[in-house]
């Protein structure tokens, strides 16, 4: 291996002279050759057209290749006076042998992982997980193999895997009461990243490739992938299929088998030739496999894994042969809820068993029989014969475990509870006790021991030493500094974080993968694609397409020609608005560059229209234009009249030449400036129709407005006023004005010769035939004793017959004095009269009182007092006696209670006392 190293040495030296060679031999008129640059990589040939004929190494790099300063780390290895060299894209030199004989493209799901580790480690962004630094090519490194396929630093993963060791045997040590020699074999550590369970056999102590096969691969070769030692991977494919894979030496998982093999369908009713990887298939036929029943077949299409249970309907009989019932075939096999209740061959004892085929089987209580408790056998006993008990001590074990049923000899179960007391301990052993054995001892001490993590207490009640894990979150702030350590609580340092951040570039067809915390330190990915940001100026169709990139688009270099509101074209070079940069991720500043400053900014409007265009004066009058600038909007105005109509379109403005505020009937821009004078003569139009009013506006255009003057007019009846525009009541006939001013209502005037109201709706003119009032009016007599009802009209012809005028008489006279008195009325005022001589109050005489008569009563008050006054000193002595005995009371149950609180507290330090001889004497616990 080290000849083949210097040969190719040699090689790569005497190819580097020959160019050297060649460029001395150029002549002057041919350019120099493009040197690579950062957004411009070098392209070499392809590995295949090497001259060396080894389809896994590519031919011998040229010399002098620029760096692309993409990692100034890795340069700085590279010997004093030498150029440095970059790692290029070697996706098709590691692909090639597995495209070859797939004949696909790279572009396959298999090769899409493989992928995204080739442009992490062209890139420069492979990063170790522990550390979170950058893995260098010429670092030692170790992949997990498992799930995950990471790099990580060698030196960081032993010291991880050493400190997981550690720390899970201290847990098992703790927990399971092992030997720390026996917890440290059999601890195990996990990937940081997959979790992955390794041996402590399986620490890495060498740095290897990605294979496995070479220890120390080279890492100064430009053309071979870092820490790959440059062969075929060799490794065996998954699931193993006796092949291996294809690829040269790789990170991330190997693609699937490519071998063509012959390889039956699921259900083995086709053949055909497929790759090894995707050897299973599925014909799309109908299975019709046999299924479990054995009668039908597989109605599916062809499947992976067994067929499903047969769903053929049939009518099917029970084990016992007693009922049919229809069913699926899968349960075609199924017991009745018919007991059997055959008779046994005893002929006493029926079947006891349910739905059951074959024999039922001889009595099983004939033969040998015991009592109960099994200790007493019986021979020749008939079977429909109890066992008599034997009358010992039952003894069989209890539920327990420990002790034995002391009851005599007895048909049915034991007890079920162990009620036997025997001294108990609790977990802790902080408590010992006697309790019935069925009854668990525990105390209410809470554990105060530290768990595995180290931080927090157990708190446990009454544990028993063997603390659970800590249940708390760690929470801890993670190295990536994004995110929190999702992990229970626990001791040393927190895993990685295992979030994976996507770096893309701008269409998303390039990109990597690099632990979260490392992105900002990343640079963007190279795509050789074409940009597919559609530019936002107007010359997105005919603009030259560049390749994809990282940042904002460059700017576009054509000639504006955005069109004026004017109507003239912008001549400057285009400045509109460029697409915003990816914001995935932020590279980290630069140094400033002095940059240009140019006439135009990116996304800024055009500026003002510079074309010369002649323009009229304010007043846009003919003959007093002036040659301006297009963007320029001075106005000026001239020495003539305005003669602008005014807005009431019957006379001119006599104003000096001024801006016009109002539009113009030749343009449809409103103009700022000075308004027009406004016409103060009043309007002199005659209204049509004709109105009496006059117009109440000012000199306006067009026709006067309707008169919209109201004009009130009362109702015929007079009960309401109704208002009316001018306009409307003029155009009116004489018959519908009447018609309008009608309420709609009663009349509500008064009829001439009674009290009652017109009962005819609201009409003009004297009310119709007042004599014919229909109305009813009560009637009485002089004295008021008898009331009849009448006729209005009846009452008014009475009035006129007794020579009376209806009109005289007023509303509440109307009616009364028409009927005659009978002798009831005077026997009625009679009674009236004699009642309201009772009625009359009785003047009686005010006695003065006598000043002797209310001296007896003073003396009496004070006498009262006085017993009053005895009688509440009495009073006051038993309320003292009552408080005193009250006090007296609570004294002494203050004694009391002292004295027996104290004899307590005696008696419990006596039982703490016991407590403690007896721990100390070390009772065993039960």
């Amino acid at each position: 291996m080290e000849t083949a190293r210097g040969s190719k040495r040699e090689v790569l030296i005497e190819l580097a002279e020959r160019i050297e060679g060649n460029e001395r031999r150029r002549p002057a008129t041919d350019p120099p050759p493009r040197r690579s640059s950062r957004n411009s990589p070098i392209r070499r040939p392809h590995p295949a057209t090497a001259s060396n004929g080894d389809p896994r190494r590519p031919p011998s790099p040229p010399a002098q290749v620029l760096s692309d300063s993409d990692s100034d780390s890795d340069n700085a290895a590279a010997p004093s006076g030498a150029r440095p060299l970059r790692h290029v894209d070697l996706s098709d030199s590691v692909f090639k042998s597995y495209l070859q004989f797939t004949g696909h493209t790279a572009a396959t799901v298999d090769l899409s992982k493989i992928q995204s580790f080739l442009a992490s480690s062209s890139s420069g962004a492979v990063s170790c997980l522990i550390c979170l630094e950058r893995i260098r090519p010429s670092d030692p490194t170790w992949s997990c193999s498992s799930l995950c396929f990471s790099v990580f630093h060698l030196l960081c993963i032993q010291s991880w895997a050493r400190q997981s060791l550690d720390a899970a045997a201290a847990r098992a040590a703790v927990r399971l009461s092992i030997p720390a020699d026996k917890a440290a074999e059999a601890a195990s550590w996990g990937c940081p990243k997959c979790r992955c369970e390794y041996s402590k056999t399986q620490i890495p102590k060498s740095y290897l490739c990605y294979c496995g096969k070479v220890e120390n691969p080279p890492g100064d070769d430009p053309w071979i992938l870092p820490h790959s030692c440059g062969e075929l991977c060799n490794r065996p494919l998954r699931p193993l299929c006796g092949h291996s894979c294809l690829l040269l030496c790789h990170p991330g998982p190997c693609p699937s088998c490519p071998q063509l093999v012959e390889a039956e369908c699921f259900c083995g009713s086709a053949r055909d030739v497929r790759r090894c990887g995707y050897k299973n298939f599925s014909c799309k036929k109908r299975c019709n496999k046999l299924l479990d029943c054995g009668i039908h077949q597989c109605g599916e299409i062809c499947h992976e894994g067994d067929c499903p249970p047969c769903r053929k309907r049939g009518v099917y009989r029970c084990r016992c042969g007693k009922r049919e019932e229809e069913r699926d075939c899968c349960d075609r096999d199924f017991r009745c809820e018919v007991p059997c209740e055959k008779a046994l061959g005893c002929g006493k004892h029926v079947c006891s068993r349910g739905c059951h085929a074959g024999e039922c089987g001889d009595c099983p209580l004939q033969g040998k029989r015991t009592c109960p408790c099994r200790k007493r056998v019986y021979e020749g006993m008939a079977c429909d014969v109890d066992a008599p008990l034997c009358g010992a001590t039952c003894n069989k074990t209890l539920s327990c475990s420990y002790h034995r049923c002391p009851e005599r000899c007895h048909r049915g179960p034991c007890v079920e509870t162990c009620r036997i007391v025997v001294t108990k301990s609790c977990r802790c052993g902080s408590l010992k006790k006697e309790v019935p054995c069925f009854q668990d001892l525990s105390c209410e001490r809470k554990c105060m021991r530290t768990r595995d993590c180290g931080r927090h207490a157990c708190k446990r009640r009454c544990c028993d030493g063997d603390c659970p894990p800590c249940l708390e979150k760690c929470d801890k702030r993670l190295r990536c500094k994004n995110h929190k350590c999702p992990s229970p609580c626990h001791r040393g340092a927190c895993a990685p974080c295992p979030v994976m951040v996507t770096i893309s570039c701008a269409c998303g067809e390039t990109q990597f993968e690099v632990p979260c915390g490392t992105e900002m330190d990343q640079k963007p990915p190279r795509c050789r694609k074409p940009c597919s940001i559609t530019p936002l100026c107007r010359h997105a169709s005919i603009c030259k397409p560049h390749k994809c990139h990282y940042g904002a688009c460059p700017q576009c270099k054509l000639i504006c020609e955005e069109e004026y509101p004017c109507g003239h074209r912008c001549k400057l070079r285009c400045h509109g608005p460029k697409p915003p940069p990816n914001p995935e991720f932020t590279v980290k500043p630069k140094k400033k560059k002095f940059v240009h400053q140019s006439e135009y900014t990116p996304g800024s409007p055009c500026p003002p229209c510079p074309e010369l265009v002649w323009r009229s004066c304010v007043g846009q009058h003919v003959g007093a234009e002036k040659m301006m600038v297009c963007s320029q909007r001075t106005l000026f105005s001239c020495d003539n009249l305005c003669g602008n109509p005014l807005s009431c379109g019957n006379h001119y403005c006599t104003k000096t030449c001024h801006a016009l505020k109002s539009r113009s009937s030749t343009s449809s821009t409103t103009r700022g400036g000075e308004s027009c004078e406004k016409c103060t003569l009043p309007c002199q139009k005659e209204r049509t129709p004709e109105c009496p009013h006059p117009c109440p506006l000012r000199c306006h255009p067009g026709e006067c407005a309707s008169c919209k003057v109201l004009v009130k007019r009362s109702c015929h009846c007079g009960a309401m006023v109704h208002v009316f525009e001018c306009i409307y009541y003029n155009t009116l006939s004489g018959e519908e004005q009447m018609a309008v001013r009608s309420c709609g209502g009663p009349c509500h005037r008064k009829l001439p010769n009674c009290t009652h109201l017109c009962p005819e709706t609201c009409h003009p003119g004297p009310c119709p035939s007042p004599e014919k009032c229909g109305k009813k009016v009560t009637v009485r007599c002089e004295c008021q004793t008898l009331k009849k009802e009448w006729p209005c009209h009846n009452v008014q012809a009475a009035y006129l017959a007794a020579s009376r005028d209806p009109k005289d008489i007023s509303k509440n006279q109307f009616g009364h004095g028409l009927l005659p008195c009978n002798s009831d009325c005077k026997s009625r005022m009679q009674v009236v009269q004699s009642n309201l001589q009772q009625r009359k109050p009785k003047i009686s005489e005010i006695e003065e009182p006598d000043p002797g008569k209310s001296a007896p009563k003073r003396r009496k008050r004070r006498e009262r007092l006085q017993e009053t006054k005895e009688t509440s000193t009495l009073q006051r002595i038993g309320s003292t006696m009552r408080w005193m005995l009250v006090c007296l009371a609570i004294v002494v149950v203050v004694i009391a209670v002292s004295y027996y609180g104290y004899k307590g507290l005696l008696r419990l330090s006596d039982w703490m006392n016991e407590i403690d001889r007896q721990r100390q004497r070390g009772h065993p616990r039960i």
